[in-house]
């Protein structure tokens, strides 16, 4: 019974200290699991820090530049056109104008009062499609349709000798005679007004203006001329942009223009207008059209995605 009582003692002992081992043993695998748990998430925390953050690190644009050539300031003016344009990086021509800023994924259109158009007195820095790349003989009417949408931001922009800041126009549809069409009125070149013009303006109220027959029941070729059309009243959106991004959506159907802002306001002409107009070829402009002379004015306009469908 001793020797019962002694083992009793000796296994209780035993199994005191073999306890107190395994929770030493415990406590120490707690303590490395917690310094694992804690070096994962330092790990994991470390990697999103690594993560590519947009404004620090390098983005591009997503644009598609294929069917679109590029008016400047300079030359007489100078313009790209497809497929030349797609390497607009490595152009010198380019380097003051149209260039990536990589900091935050835009294409930034730069301009001054320089060299215009001929139907202009202002100068631009402006995308025009070409639906057959390096040819402004393919175009579209709206009995076809047609789509562009749009991300930008106004960044930077001159302040007028009157105080208030440069107007800029973003967006346009302009029209285009036919060779046949330009022959019957015996213009000189294949000109037509713009039917949409979108301004940037009043330092970040986005402005729409279409066109209006001035005689509703104009002849099948006086409707031809410019002189037949006239801007309408205007239309202005109610969110001030300012210098910050925003979206613009332009839809043409048949008989129908729609004008969309931030996808959360819209503007929609369909009317005796629109209709009339459907007797047009057209094409989308983007970019940046400064409606100043000033000698010190300047626009720099950032273009984040644009994209055109029909």
């Amino acid at each position: 019974m001793v020797n019962d009582l002694f083992d009793s003692k000796k296994n209780s002992s035993y199994r005191c200290r073999r306890y107190g081992y395994n929770s030493l043993v415990f406590f120490i695998i707690t303590l490395i699991a917690i310094g694992c748990g804690k070096t994962s998430r330092s790990l994991i925390s470390s990697a999103e820090k690594t993560k590519p953050v947009e404004g620090v690190d390098y983005f591009l644009p997503k644009i598609d530049l294929n069917n679109w050539k590029v008016t400047l300031p300079i030359g007489k003016p100078s313009e790209i056109k497809p497929p030349a344009i797609l390497d607009y990086t490595n152009i010198p021509a380019l380097k003051d104008f149209m260039y990536n800023d990589s900091t935050d994924g835009s294409l930034v259109f730069y301009t001054y009062p320089g060299a215009s158009t001929r139907n202009s007195s202002y100068s631009r820095t402006e995308l025009r499609e070409q639906m057959l790349p390096g040819s402004n003989n393919t175009n579209w009417t709206f009995a076809q349709g047609g789509r562009m949408k749009g991300t930008l931001a106004v960044t930077d922009v001159s302040t007028e000798k009157n105080g208030k800041p440069s107007k800029i126009i973003i967006m346009q549809i302009h029209g285009r005679l036919t060779n046949a069409q330009r022959d019957l009125i015996g213009e000189d070149d294949n000109n037509a007004p713009p039917v949409l013009k979108i301004y940037w303006d009043k330092g970040g109220r986005i402005r729409v203006k279409t066109k209006e027959l001035k005689d509703v029941n104009v002849s099948e070729s006086d409707i031809l001329k410019t002189s037949a059309w006239k801007d309408d009243g205007g239309h202005n959106f109610k969110t001030n942009v300012g210098n910050d991004k925003f979206t613009l959506e332009v839809i043409a159907s048949e008989g129908k223009l729609e004008v969309i802002l931030n996808e959360e306001e819209s503007v929609v002409y369909e009317n005796i207008h629109m209709q009339k107009w459907g007797v047009f070829e057209n094409y989308f402009k983007a970019g940046n059209y400064l409606q100043s002379k000033d000698a010190d004015s300047f626009a720099k306009v950032k273009y984040y995605d644009l994209e055109i469908s029909h």
